[in-house]
């Protein structure tokens, strides 16, 4: 009877091996189905990046502002501009079709992660963040980082977020003319539009991965001019990248190629990879931050307070005196004993706001004391070296407009003297150079032309209303203001009124040891 019982019992332990053996054997198979079959979930197939720098993260968001209100001039346009924007040498609309360059300029080693469209790899998609300020007047901002893709002939980047936190518009969609004009509708409309979406797992995929920031901007606009070359460029820019250290991918639209030559020593000390030209870019490419937009805050100058890294325009003088191998910071006191003397500096113009009596002008500074230097436009040509000319002057005089841009080479407690032209453009005048001036640590004088120094009094009657009701004449739109009072004068200086000006200046400010702050 034992034996009986135990020979049952023994039966059933091995049928309870053979079953745990058996589900052992099959467990494998069952999992390699499930995981093969659509039922299980995937992880978006995406490219691993690394995360550098945080773009912009003390913004806030905010909701897109509503359509621009009409165009107003602003005291900018009366700085060598024409009515209409000076057009880059690819119009917005052509840029699109544009065939990339022969050459792959771009991919350079060091920047690049990977260029190889077979490469993918199934990661988690990083966290994204993405902050966009559409708050001020002069520009509107996006920063994404996080995985963000840009592909240039579309002109469209893409954020792929992973993020419940990150900013996110209503249609998923922002628009943006990477231009600091944003109240100038007519100059806006020809600055190529950069889409911005917030897109899942339908972005392209990466065709070249960057391992460093973008910051995509446009040359398009005024930016053949001097002044807006600086006040709308290269000024915003320093104060976007310079904390990169180089480590920064400048893309370009509205890709105008004589300003990108010659600004290259700027640029190339901003960032230490060529310049990418957005509009001819057909590749995908993945960056782990874009900014889409540079920071302006006004004419010709820097915020500090509003500045992410605190950045003022001693900062950027600095910088461009770095650049350019500028010996010196300051202008100091000349040593009369030694038979030195200061250098004034006449930036000359030859179409119009011209010295119609330079001669006699020259000829008064010479006797006060001062050595003349002239600087004709052939002369600004080539801006490295009439850089360290600006650089080694104490004083420079010259007519409203784009060649007293130079003033950002004068060294400190250096002085401007403007001559404004007649037509009411005091306000204008001081806006562009006069208040720069002084956030520069310079000193500044503005000479305000009168109806005898103008030879519009060889052109109209003396009641005419260019000199009885200047404003009227305003009032008929910035292309009558160009072509009287801008375009349409040069000035004759009263010379015992001029010397009295330099003669001041010789005194107080050359001659004399200033106590500057």
């Amino acid at each position: 009877m034992n034996k009986a019982m135990r020979k049952e019992s023994g039966k059933k332990l091995v049928g309870r091996a053979a079953a745990r053996a058996l589900v052992w054997l099959l467990l494998p198979v069952l999992v390699f189905v499930v995981l093969n079959s659509d039922h299980m979930p995937r992880v978006p197939q995406l490219h691993a990046t690394t995360l550098y720098h945080s773009f912009n993260s003390d913004l806030v968001g905010h909701a897109p502002p509503p359509s621009p209100a009409s165009s107003q001039q602003t005291p900018a346009e009366a700085v060598d501009a024409p009515p209409s924007p000076a057009t880059s040498d690819q119009t917005p609309g052509a840029a699109v079709d544009t065939p990339p360059s022969p050459a792959p300029r771009d991919e350079t080693p060091g920047n690049i992660v990977s260029a190889n469209k077979s490469q993918h790899i199934y990661v988690a998609a990083p966290r994204s963040k993405s902050i966009c300020d559409f708050s001020s007047e002069r520009m509107d901002i996006c920063a994404m980082q996080g995985d963000v893709r840009m592909h240039g002939k579309s002109a469209t980047v893409y954020v792929v977020s992973a993020s419940d936190d990150s900013y996110r518009p209503e249609n998923g969609t922002v628009k943006i003319h990477p231009y600091p004009r944003k109240s100038e509708e007519g100059t806006m409309r020809a600055i190529r539009e950069v889409t911005i979406r917030w897109s899942g797992l339908d972005a392209p995929r990466c065709t070249v991965t960057h391992d460093v920031p973008a910051v995509v901007f446009s040359t398009g606009g005024f930016l053949n001019n001097f002044f807006h070359a600086m006040t709308d460029g290269l000024i915003p820019l320093f104060n976007t990248v310079r904390e990169y250290d180089g480590r920064v991918q400048l893309v370009v639209t509205d890709y105008n190629h004589k300003w990108v030559d010659k600004f290259q020593d700027i640029l190339a000390a901003l960032s230490m990879y060529p310049v990418i030209d957005f509009d001819a870019d057909d590749k995908v490419r993945c960056f782990p931050s874009v900014h889409v937009g540079t920071e302006s805050h006004k004419e010709m100058g820097i915020i500090p307070a509003l500045s992410r890294k605190g950045y003022t325009m001693t900062d950027f003088r600095n910088f461009l005196r770095s650049v350019y191998s500028l010996k010196r910071e300051w202008a100091t006191p000349v040593n009369q004993t030694s038979g030195d003397r200061p250098r004034l500096l006449m930036v000359l113009r030859r179409k119009s706001r011209a010295f119609a009596n330079e001669a006699e002008a020259v000829t008064a500074a010479t006797d006060i004391g001062f050595e003349v230097v002239l600087g004709a436009p052939e002369a600004m040509s080539d801006m490295a070296r009439f850089a360290e000319v600006v650089n080694s002057c104490d004083v420079m005089v010259g007519v409203h407009g784009a060649g007293l841009t130079n003033l950002v080479f004068l060294p400190r407690n250096a002085t401007l003297v403007q001559v404004v032209p007649w037509g009411d453009m005091s306000w204008g005048a001081n806006a562009a150079f006069g208040a720069p001036s002084a956030d520069m640590g310079l000193r500044y004088v503005q000479y305000e032309t009168t109806p005898e120094e103008t030879t519009l009094k060889y052109k109209y009657p003396r009641d005419h209303a260019v000199f009885t009701d200047v404003a009227s004449i305003n009032r008929q739109g910035y292309g009558m203001t160009w072509a009287i009072f801008l375009n349409g004068q040069n000035i004759t200086l009263d010379i015992d009124r001029y010397r009295g000006v330099l003669q001041q200046i010789y005194h107080d400010s050359v001659m004399a040891n200033p106590s500057f702050n």
